[in-house]
């Protein structure tokens, strides 16, 4: 399939099958995830659905099903195999709605109470993101959450031997400047020292529409 960008044909690829292996189900990042996840959704209510773009193989998901049983699902993933093990996965007891595609390629068809970018906004081309940022507002109802690597200015960062796959820079900044409907609820850093709870230095934002 040709896509728009040299990034998603990256991540839809080989990298992107190799990323499952690197990054698999491990009970380290089971727990990092639901340490997160814990803080971040004590500062929301009434969370029923949720939306994650570009989840993998929905750990981050399955910690939320975990803090939240009731909550409906819903993926947006571009590498094949991480969908296949998206749909097959018992946790989810097939209980997940997954679109196989971009998240530039999505058109939202309905809302979700939270909206979630959790590493996938700094593997976007830069020239992009108003529109995933846009893919973002449309599908909340109520939250989004951004959770990324932070930078005070735009800059690219070398990403395992590859030119062009990594950005960071205040991608909640820019998403409030852009939407002046949305406030900021509460933030954080995920530190990769925690000591019970460590993860890969990224800063998380909560987000949440105001009309």
């Amino acid at each position: 399939m040709a896509y728009q960008t040299e990034q998603e044909n990256f991540w839809s690829g080989d990298f992107g099958d190799q990323y499952i292996e690197r990054n698999g189900n491990t009970r380290e990042f089971a727990a990092s995830a639901i340490g997160l996840f814990s803080r971040i959704l004590c500062r929301t209510e009434g969370i029923h659905s949720v939306i994650e773009f570009g989840p993998n193989i929905g750990l981050n998901l399955k910690a939320i099903r975990l803090l939240l049983p009731h909550v409906g699902v819903a993926a947006v993933e571009i590498n094949h195999k991480a969908v296949q093990q998206l749909r097959d996965d018992a946790f989810f007891e097939r209980q997940i709605q997954v679109y196989e595609q971009s998240v530039l390629e999505y058109q939202p068809a309905e809302t979700y109470d939270l909206a979630l970018a959790a590493g996938v906004l700094i593997h976007i081309h830069p020239d992009a993101l108003p529109q995933v940022y846009e893919t973002l507002y449309r599908s909340s109802r109520k939250y989004i959450c951004i959770s990324e690597y932070y930078n005070p200015a735009p800059v690219e960062i070398p990403y395992r031997g590859h030119q062009g796959k990594l950005f960071k820079r205040d991608f909640a900044g820019e998403f409030l400047d852009r939407y002046p409907d949305c406030k900021l609820v509460d933030y954080g850093f995920q530190y990769h020292r925690d000591q019970n709870f460590p993860g890969d230095d990224r800063t998380w934002f909560l987000l949440e529409k105001t009309v």
